[in-house]
């Protein structure tokens, strides 16, 4: 029996994207996006590491998003460089009063290091994001808003990315210190990545930046009852879970993610021990002061009290705040075991019938109608940044997703029109930013809230018969729409944001734009109107409960409805309203659920709203208005700052980090540079071999400010040694090579679809060094490498292994065009099928390689040969596999804040290839026949940090004419991710 270590190396698709578009804040970002030659010059362990500097990657750092016709400007402030695409002016301006004003009077709390960063403004995209990220030191802002003003507050969108998003930068600045200080010397800041977030957990990063949010201006998520909802619907239903299982999450139980945790632990922190504390705590932290787990042992230092109490303690805190949810008569038996579903956004049909977004874990979100306790599925939804659509008389709109063809950094909300009885669908508008579409009362015009590169938010009236626009409604008030609703055929109501963030409700004049405020305006959140006769139903913030309003149009009164049964569930949102019923959505420890109730059961209560501003709760924190720092942002003024040209040519060889590999004998070291706009990308390397004695240089550059990406190279190899008549021969190698690569997204409404093609072009000479260049002549050769790979597949749900349904074909031919006679070719196929249950799947794997008898140059061999056999690359291959993946369980379980095993899955599999060559026993063919199974552990390490690996066995049915004797292998496999 032999063992082998496998390194599984997965080349990701550039549109998988899609699958984790969702989150915000700090993405720590380390990976390196310079294709490498090969896998087997990996070094295993260092890509483990780098693993744990990706912890809270999703979407940050797009190669050559943004397309060439964009003109940049930039302008400075001493603590940040700010980057904006021209016509932005205001917005950059904004950007850097905020940081001036802010710098220095938060920066006690953290610490007084500055290093300037530069910020990128992002204005082609429709989704609401920013980071903050090491190699390189810099932050990216998503510009356009989310039209949910419960996620993430009303406050303007770019002064909410500011105020929030720049603590992280004062963070990493601040976390240079220590062993996290040693490893940038020695790794540049991918070292610095690696040792902050082996320090000092994700929890933190976003808890202290929501409090600093929170702290400055008078809304922010810690005074927003629902950024609270996810542990509120644990203490409601009496779940309590492990830190661990809180940490790291679960396939089958809803749990919180780290930002209201964080807040928690980092608000609760200053509360009780000042506000020094987490700056003392974090410095001996990023400083591993303590050893393992060191910010723990920095808490137990300056609180007195274990991290576990500490803890529990500010949980306690904000348990506490919100005791009105607990229900002491809760039978936690009658209650679901695990998360159910999320039921969003209802609409009546008529009293009997709700049609609604349901999503669950192991299926794609789709749509469906219930009559009685009937559910049917109507269609699934296509890929979108939210569950909402609107209904009427048979036909469903929404907005749906679309990527961009090649510019990664340009995406669309695009209106797609769904028919319920027939479940077909037609797009009806192109390269749209659209949001919160709703139809007029006769369904022939649809109203949506249109978001542009300028940032400015619009009403635009479409034909509902082919998406043409009808007309866009004046804004005069320079306002924000949230949920735009018809009421009559000439005026509109919507929920909508000032200039300050303040939030109103809004009576809109189609034809003037003019406006009548139903509300005064307030911090408090506004979301989710719904018209019936005069009355609107909507959902708002009052203290620390999101409950039922409703505001009657013919006489201005305005009601509440008081706490009905909830049902278990926190929080009053998405109100319907047929002739004789009431729905809304209630968040609990299942999901989101929708409930309903008799109209005539229910009583509103008819409330009068006063014109003072009511103050948004501080959740028991008296820290965030204990010193000058408190509301900082209503202090800022524009400051009138010079704004300049950004070169897009402006530091290309940005090099921020140095990578070792260890794969003996081979060694080396590259360091790893790109630009800030994310347009070139550069690797300086040097490598030795010790067998031979070999140094190589080696450089590599790719462009990808142009439809195609460019790519330039060169690698100088000197002293390569060879035996010669009892004598070493030495000589040197001269490697130059150049290509163009076009990747392109074809992503369009259910269907995920991306195509990547290119050549590369190979010179290699080899100079005989003296006196052997009077024996051998120097020689050259010249080869192209082809390449194509088209990808397919759908959706995938959380539990899912694989899509249901996907191919990803690649075909490869690389050719000698002068020096030598040499040609491969090789052409492989996966093919993702549904297995017998919804999170199985059937996988084949299909592959066929072919080289020239005659070949002079050994190309790589990229062909998968059947699993256990040590492969050749031989003159003609041919491959069939099959898998067959499924869940075996999910533990939930963990051990000493180390490891955490989300789930254990199973593949069995059978392989069968045939190759062509001559053998040496005179035969011309032969059959490497081979089946087996593994078994694969989906893990957390250290509470956040995702990684999967196997241990497979293999069954070698034929002899391995290669490799070792026996028929059994065992492997561990690690499946590492090599993102182009």
């Amino acid at each position: 029996m032999m063992c082998h270590i496998i390194v599984d190396c997965v080349r990701v698709c550039p549109i998988c994207y899609i699958n984790s578009l969702f989150g915000s804040g700090k993405f720590l970002t380390f990976m390196p996006m310079i294709k490498l030659p090969g896998c087997n010059k990996l070094n295993v362990l260092f890509l483990i590491l780098l693993l744990t500097t990706t912890a809270t990657f999703t979407r940050a750092q797009e190669f050559g998003g943004n397309p060439p016709s964009i003109k940049w400007k930039q302008v400075n402030v001493p603590a940040a460089k700010v980057i904006f695409p021209q016509g932005l002016d205001s917005a950059a301006l904004e950007v850097a009063s905020i940081i001036a004003k802010m710098n220095l009077a938060i920066a006690p709390t953290i610490g007084t290091k500055q290093k300037p960063v530069s910020i990128v403004l992002q204005n082609q995209t429709t989704i609401a994001n920013a980071y903050v990220g090491l190699a390189p030191f810099r932050s990216e802002f998503y510009l356009t808003p989310d039209q949910n003003s419960f996620e993430i507050g009303s406050l303007p969108w770019v002064q909410q990315l500011s105020i929030h998003e720049f603590r992280h930068v004062q963070q990493y600045n601040n976390f240079n210190v220590g062993l996290s200080r040693v490893l940038h010397i020695l790794f540049g800041e991918g070292g610095q990545a690696l040792g902050n977030d082996l320090a000092i957990p994700n929890w933190f990063f976003e808890g202290d930046a929501v409090f600093n949010e929170t702290m400055v201006s008078d809304q922010g998520r810690g005074r927003i009852p629902y950024f609270f909802n996810g542990y509120r619907a644990l203490w409601a239903a009496n779940k309590d879970y492990s830190w661990m299982k809180l940490r790291n999450g679960s396939y089958l139980d809803f749990t919180p993610d780290w930002y209201p945790t964080g807040y928690m632990l980092v608000s609760y922190g200053r509360e009780k021990y000042g506000d020094l504390f987490w700056k003392n705590v974090t410095h001996d932290a990023a400083a591993f002061k303590g050893g393992f787990y060191p910010l723990q042992q920095a808490i137990k230092k300056y609180s007195g009290v274990s991290f576990e109490k500490f803890r529990n303690d500010a949980f306690e805190h904000f348990k506490h705040q919100f005791s009105s949810d607990l229900q002491p008569e809760t039978n936690a038996s009658t209650l679901p075991k695990h998360f159910v579903a999320d039921e969003e956004y209802p609409v009546y049909v008529n009293d009997n019938t709700l049609i609604y977004m349901k999503s669950t874990y192991d299926h794609l979100p789709v749509f469906v109608i219930k009559t009685g306790d009937r559910e049917k599925k109507i269609s699934v939804r296509a890929p979108s940044l939210d569950n909402y659509f609107a209904y009427h008389d048979g036909k469903i709109v929404y907005a749906a997703y679309r990527p961009d063809l090649r510019w990664t950094y340009r995406d669309y909300s695009e209106l797609e029109l769904l028919d319920v009885a027939t479940g077909k669908e037609r797009r009806l508008t192109i390269a749209s930013k659209y949001f919160a579409p709703d139809f007029s009362p006769d369904g022939k015009t649809i109203v949506a809230v249109q978001v542009g590169p300028s940032g400015k938010s619009q009403i635009h009236l479409l034909s509902a018969a082919d998406g043409k626009l009808i007309n866009a409604v004046p804004n005069p008030d320079k306002l924000f729409f949230t949920y735009p609703k018809f009421y009559g055929n000439d005026k509109l109501i919507s929920a909508v944001r000032n200039g300050e963030g303040k939030m109103s409700l809004a009576e809109i004049d189609i034809n003037t734009g003019r406006v009548k405020y139903l509300l005064h305006f307030s911090y408090q959140p506004i979301a989710f109107p719904t018209i019936k006769g005069s009355m609107v139903y909507y959902s708002a913030t009052s203290g620390k409960i999101d409950g039922l309003y409703s505001f009657d149009l013919a006489n201005g009164k305005l009601y509440w409805l008081p706490d009905p049964d909830n049902f278990e569930a926190i929080g009053y949102y998405q109100p319907a309203v047929s002739k004789n019923k009431l729905a809304w959505v209630g968040f609990s420890a299942a999901g989101y659920k929708v409930n309903e109730v008799n109209s005539k059961s229910v009583e509103w209560l008819e409330i009068r709203e006063t014109s003072e501003p009511v103050a948004m709760p501080d959740m028991g924190i008296s820290a965030l208005k204990r010193d000058t720092t408190a509301d900082l942002l209503a202090t800022v003024k524009l400051e009138p700052l010079p704004v300049t040209k950004y070169s897009k040519t402006y530091h290309l060889f940005n090099f921020h980090s140095i990578i070792p590999a260890i794969n003996d004998p081979n060694y080396s070291i590259a360091i790893i540079g790109e630009n800030v706009l994310n347009t070139f990308q550069s690797q300086l390397s040097f490598g030795y071999n010790r067998d031979e004695g070999y140094k190589e240089l080696g450089f590599d550059a790719i462009y990808g400010a142009l439809f195609p990406f460019i790519r330039v190279g060169m690698d100088y190899t000197i002293d390569r040694r060879g035996f010669y008549k009892g004598g070493n021969v030495y000589w040197n190698e001269t490697d130059p090579h150049a290509g163009v690569e076009i990747p392109l997204n074809f992503s369009q409404g259910k269907q995920i679809s991306g195509l990547d093609f290119g050549t590369d072009v190979y010179y290699s000479q080899t100079d005989f060094q003296a006196p052997y260049n009077s024996i051998f002549h120097s020689s050259s050769y010249t080869y192209l490498n082809n390449y194509i790979t088209f990808s397919t597949q759908t959706q995938q749900a959380k539990q899912n292994i694989y899509p249901r349904f996907a191919q990803n074909i690649t075909l490869n031919y690389k050719t000698a065009i002068t020096g030598l006679t040499a040609n491969q070719f090789l052409a492989s196929a996966n093919l993702f099928f549904p297995g017998l249950s919804v999170n199985h799947n059937l996988v084949f794997n299909l592959a066929h390689q072919q080289k020239a008898d005659d070949n002079a140059i050994g190309f790589t061999n990229n062909f998968p040969f059947a699993r256990g056999y040590v492969a050749e690359n031989l003159r003609s291959m041919d491959k069939i596999g099959a898998d067959y993946h499924f869940p075996l369980i999910y533990p939930d379980g963990g051990v000493a804040n180390t490891i955490y095993f989300l789930r254990m899955r199973a593949d069995v599999f059978y392989d069968y290839t045939r190759v062509s060559d001559n053998f040496t026993d005179g035969s011309s063919y032969k059959n490497f026949r081979s089946t087996g199974a593994a078994i694969f552990f989906d893990t957390q390490w250290f509470n956040q940090v995702p990684i999967s690996f196997g241990i497979r066995y293999d069954y070698l049915l034929d002899p391995d004419l290669f490799g070792g004797t026996g028929r059994s292998r065992i492997e561990l496999v690690l499946p590492i991710a090599v993102f182009n």
